[in-house]
């Protein structure tokens, strides 16, 4: 895998933990402006834009593209975000909950996102893709990262841990009690040549701001009739994460009714799908077992292993085998994708919200997943397959602002 340094755009320290916001598509228009309300630096202002406009205009509207270069120019301005003078990579840790992960910024090449090097697991929307492919060509500038991760590799660990013991460019504790230290890596040479040991890398959260930078590249390339493949555009920002530090958690599942059904019924169809059971807590305790929120009771459903097939990386999933075998056949949700009955909880907001949207009357069933795993992450793209909507949430999430790839 090709790894490039960058001349990064970032904030003095000082600044950094103002500056950092949460990325674009975490939160809503409302809940951005909530959060940069009365805080000029905060970098919501250039990767939501949107907050600085009234309510009512269209969020494609030409206004909202230029306001965010307007914003970006002006922290620049002002110093809120400076130049470093030398290209580099970057070692970037999250620490929640007594966790760490720590991995490396840098820039990968658009070529390499083209030709599968970069894998991916998810298909993306168009017209998030045309919005962040305009947002990146109007700035000029990847502003957020995507995260990748990757099967550890040995001498990257070593020289990222070399790394760390240096003096920290930024070290703070975001709102949410997520802690976010940088360091820059006193050997970029050296990370570049470790990291072109690693075969291939793997899209974790990203896939639209992946291949936005890769159209946008692309579209840069187009316009320069000089173009050499020495220029910026063919890079893109990410932060590179080793497989084994990773952190996915569940994506729960909310139904609106039970499709004509009363409790008892569809508890007892539940039967032949698998074992049921009182469940002593809400989640579940291995692959191939789910929670079910039913009645303001939790029960814990467990699959025959023998009926799961775990060669195949998509129906060996517990969100395919729920889909298949209980969502479609049971509640009649025909495709995830569409129908308005279902809905998708991320599982930082626990299982308590879960219980918050029946006990309400908004639900009428709740079901409580097993994570998904790195390693059927990884299935599933090394089979240039599609994972089911919503299979995997990611935290921590990264913070944008504290690194800003421009593209020349």
């Amino acid at each position: 895998m090709r790894l490039n340094p960058f001349r990064a755009l970032r904030p003095p320290r000082d600044f950094a933990a103002r500056v950092a916001s949460v990325p674009y598509d975490v939160v809503n228009r409302e809940e951005a402006a909530q959060l940069a309300k009365g805080d000029a630096v905060s970098f919501l202002h250039v990767c939501r834009p949107d907050i600085d406009l009234p309510p009512d205009v269209d969020p494609h509207d030409d206004r909202i593209y230029a306001r965010g270069r307007e914003n970006l120019d002006r922290f620049q301005a002002e110093g809120t975000l400076v130049r470093d003078d030398q290209p580099s990579i970057y070692i970037y840790r999250l620490v929640m909950g007594g966790k760490a992960q720590t991995g490396l910024v840098g820039c990968v090449h658009i070529d390499d996102y083209e030709n599968d090097l970069i894998k991916k697991h998810e298909k993306t929307r168009r017209d998030k893709e045309d919005d962040r492919t305009r947002h990146v060509l109007e700035m000029n500038a990847n502003a957020e990262p995507v995260f990748l991760t990757y099967k550890d590799e040995a001498e990257v660990a070593r020289l990222m841990a070399e790394a760390v013991k240096g003096e920290a460019l930024y070290d703070f504790a975001a709102v949410d009690g997520v802690r976010h230290t940088m360091w820059k890596a006193p050997d970029a040479a050296a990370l570049v040549q470790a990291f072109g040991k690693v075969p291939h890398v793997y899209v974790a959260d990203g896939h639209h701001r992946c291949a936005s930078a890769w159209r946008a590249g692309k579209a840069l390339r187009q316009k320069n009739p000089n173009h050499t493949g020495r220029e910026e555009y063919n890079w893109f920002l990410a932060v590179l994460f080793p497989a084994s530090q990773v952190r996915i958690m569940a994506y729960n599942r909310v139904v609106k009714d039970l499709n004509g059904q009363t409790p008892a019924q569809v508890l007892e169809k539940l039967r032949s799908v698998g074992r049921v059971s009182a469940a002593d807590k809400p989640t579940p305790p291995a692959p191939g077992s789910f929670g079910v929120y039913l009645d303001r009771r939790w029960h814990l459903v467990e699959i025959d292993e023998k009926s799961i097939d775990r060669s195949d990386p998509i129906n060996s999933l517990d969100v395919a085998l729920l889909e298949s075998r209980v969502l479609e056949p049971i509640l009649g949700i025909g495709d995830i994708r569409t129908d308005k009955r279902i809905d998708f909880v991320g599982g930082i907001r626990g299982t308590a919200e879960l219980e918050k949207r029946l006990n309400g009357g908004e639900m009428a069933i709740a079901f409580s997943m097993y994570p998904t795993t790195v390693a059927q992450l990884m299935a599933v793209s090394d089979a240039g397959r599609i994972m089911p909507p919503k299979s995997t949430w990611f935290e921590p999430k990264l913070r944008s602002g504290l690194l800003v790839h421009t593209l020349d």
